[in-house]
């Protein structure tokens, strides 16, 4: 399994690796207004879109992975205060001291 993921991955990069030779003509890119910055390899320009896109997917899921990590951390210390008050009831549901283990004399 290892070798057929290690033979993707070659393949796909070499892919890559062909795209990105095959796209080095010369571009103008536009920017609001009149400002144009010229003769930019296009693979440089597909690149720093990915780059952003990226970025911009990152910046998206960051908030809905922090709110997750807050229920989670919160039910887990839910979950122990229930073990906890459970250890310390009966069978009848009625509260006991906790118990202690005896020494070996």
């Amino acid at each position: 399994m290892r070798y057929i993921v290690w033979a993707l991955r070659l393949i796909i990069f070499v892919v890559v690796l062909l795209f990105a030779l095959k796209n080095t003509n010369p571009v103008d890119v536009g920017f609001y207004g009149s400002h144009v910055v010229t003769g930019v390899p296009l693979i440089v320009v597909m690149l720093v879109a990915f780059i952003a896109g990226i970025a911009f997917a990152l910046l998206a899921v960051v908030p809905a992975t922090l709110r997750r990590r807050r229920e989670l951390k919160k039910t887990q210390r839910e979950v122990h205060r229930l073990q906890a008050s459970l250890a310390t009831r009966d069978v009848n549901g009625h509260e006991t001291e906790p118990a202690v283990p005896l020494s070996p004399l």
